[in-house]
């Protein structure tokens, strides 16, 4: 594929999007992403991570793809690392874009103590994919849609707004999350504070990444996010 000198960064090899990392490259071999046209690669890829990397809670921010990968789940920013590491590795320029968004949004993920303890602006992001010389807002990625059904059935009552779980949206039962050359969104209601684009998540999380003590950080590392991750699968029915 033929791109302007200006997107070359947007295709650039990092630390978090480490492409040519064995597990990534197999991933692309088996389901064949090169030999796709570059829309059907994008969406196709699109869809994989939002559906078959599941909503959860890794360890931290700024771990790799390749270890997104490994644990077959991931929220906001590590799901959009995976996500612009195999673009990358395809040939799609992608950037990352930067904000922060009020705990609330998290509220029954996030249950008890730990969301007490949470800071009350929480860092977040979402992907931003160059297709036929136009960027793309993918924040859809986020929730699989199994996590998203769940969601619904315990709250078949709302019609409209809906805020928290890790979902904030305007129409909670038609959120806009599947990708037919549009921008996705499924947590862009709850946002407080835009950082600006950014070439990749080493670069953002570097400026803006979570401010929280060394306690803290400790305690979601090992109890925290279990506990949240626990709730996801409650959503689930368990799964």
């Amino acid at each position: 594929m033929a791109i302007a000198n200006s997107s070359k960064k947007y295709l650039k090899e990092t630390y978090m999007l480490d492409y040519t990392n064995s597990s990534i490259r197999s991933l692309i071999r088996v389901r064949g992403w090169k030999d796709m046209p570059e829309y059907e690669r994008v969406r196709s890829i699109y869809n994989y991570v939002r559906d078959e990397i599941r909503f959860g809670y890794n360890t931290d921010d700024n771990i790799p793809a390749s270890k997104v990968l490994k644990d077959g789940y991931g929220q906001c920013n590590t799901k959009g690392t995976l996500f612009m590491a195999i673009l990358r590795a395809c040939g799609v320029p992608c950037r990352v874009h930067g904000f922060t968004i009020d705990k609330k949004l998290q509220k029954g993920a996030m249950t008890g103590f730990v969301y007490r303890k949470a800071p009350q602006n929480v860092f977040h992001s979402w992907v931003e994919v160059l297709l036929e010389n136009k960027w793309y807002n993918l924040e859809g990625i986020i929730i699989d849609k199994e996590y998203l059904r769940g969601l619904q059935a315990a709250n078949r009552n709302c019609t409209g707004e809906f805020c928290g779980y890790g979902v904030a949206v305007k129409d909670f039962k038609h959120p806009v999350i599947d990708f037919e050359r549009n921008d996705t969104f499924i947590q862009s209601e709850g946002i407080n504070q835009d950082f600006g684009v950014y070439d990749s998540p080493d670069e953002l999380l570097k400026e803006h990444g979570q401010e929280i003590g060394l306690i803290r950080k400790l305690a979601f590392r090992f109890y925290g996010r279990h506990m949240m991750n626990r709730n996801v699968r409650k959503v689930r029915g368990g799964r």
